[in-house]
């Protein structure tokens, strides 16, 4: 016996120790091999001697309804990967808290003053396409709502792409958005719950366009060494969409959440996120690949997240009523 606690003893001393753990909630592909998950998990667990658990869901709209389900039962500290179309509905849940981080170094263009979400990386919801098929891509979103492309989008219940869509729809065609759905609805291939599938069907040659984002191209470029896929431009103007994070009011440890949230708008982390989740970083400074230079560079349109969460149970409904004819 006593050899056995001795070998034990000895066994635990050669464990790493970990001052605490950390459970984040995310969108699956931020956690693949590829995205930006598993490099910032090592560089923060260098810092801080603690234990970083992702549990990912399929998209960022997930991740609310997560919390909706779970409420002070949720076992996340930190949630990461809303955006901000929907901050104030995630905020009338009442569960997060104020993240007190200093916002003077973000971008100035972001303009942003929340106290209890924090950005992370930003871009504007496109539709990809393969110019060496399309060699005429559309110019407006009613050219592609109207025309005969194959489609493919996330559903705005489960996915912030998805849910982009929908602002993007309802800013151009207010309140003639339900004939919008109609017409796009005969040419859609399929609406699937989240990014990651949607895109891989469009990469498979199952459509003309996938909705995606401004900056899917880089990926491209860098990973591949593959220029031909583009994002369109549309003259109407594209919505953005601000990736945050936030701590859980439920959170056992507060103050281990706001030093991760302090380092996802560090220099090491917002170095990572733009080539991994391809996104654009949220403060200055960073260096990106010559590529990001060449995307294109919409004119903001859309929303305040007050307007989303007053208008957006009505919007979903208008959609699944016009997609379900």
């Amino acid at each position: 016996m006593k050899k056995l606690l001795t070998f034990v003893a000895y066994y635990s001393l050669c464990l790493p120790v970990f001052a605490a753990d950390l459970t984040i909630y995310t969108y699956d592909s931020f956690v693949s091999e590829w995205g930006p998950g598993p490099q910032l998990e090592k560089a923060f667990e260098a810092q801080c001697q603690c234990d970083l658990e992702y549990i990912a869901v399929e998209d960022g709209v997930s991740i609310l309804n997560r919390l909706r389900i779970e409420k002070d039962r949720t076992k996340a500290d930190v949630i990461l990967g809303i955006d901000d179309a929907l901050i104030e509905e995630t905020r009338r849940e009442g569960l997060v808290i104020p993240h007190q981080q200093p916002l003077n170094g973000l971008k100035q263009e972001l303009q942003w003053q929340d106290t209890d979400f924090l950005p992370i990386d930003y871009g504007y919801f496109a539709f990809i396409y393969d110019s060496q098929k399309i060699t005429t891509p559309a110019t407006s979103l009613k050219q592609i709502i109207e025309s005969d492309a194959s489609i493919i989008y996330q559903d705005p219940r489960t996915s912030t792409p998805g849910q982009g869509l929908m602002l993007w729809v309802k800013s151009v065609y207010g309140e003639q958005a339900d004939q919008a759905w109609q017409q796009l609805a005969p040419h859609t291939v399929t609406v699937t719950k989240g990014w990651w599938e949607a895109y891989s069907l469009f990469l498979k040659g199952d459509a003309d366009y996938v909705l995606s984002y401004n900056t899917s191209p880089a990926y491209h470029v860098v990973a591949e060494g593959k220029d031909h896929y583009r994002a369109a431009q549309f003259k109407e103007g594209h919505v953005a969409q601000i990736e945050v994070a936030a701590i859980t009011r439920t959170s056992t440890n507060p103050e281990l959440a706001r030093d991760f949230l302090a380092f996802l708008i560090s220099t090491e982390a917002q170095t990572i996120i733009p080539t991994s989740n391809w996104m654009l970083p949220v403060i200055e400074g960073i260096e990106l690949p010559e590529v990001f230079d060449q995307l294109i560079a919409p004119e903001r349109i859309g929303f305040t997240p007050t307007e989303v969460a007053q208008q957006r149970r009505r919007w979903i409904k208008e959609w699944r009523s016009e997609t379900a004819r």
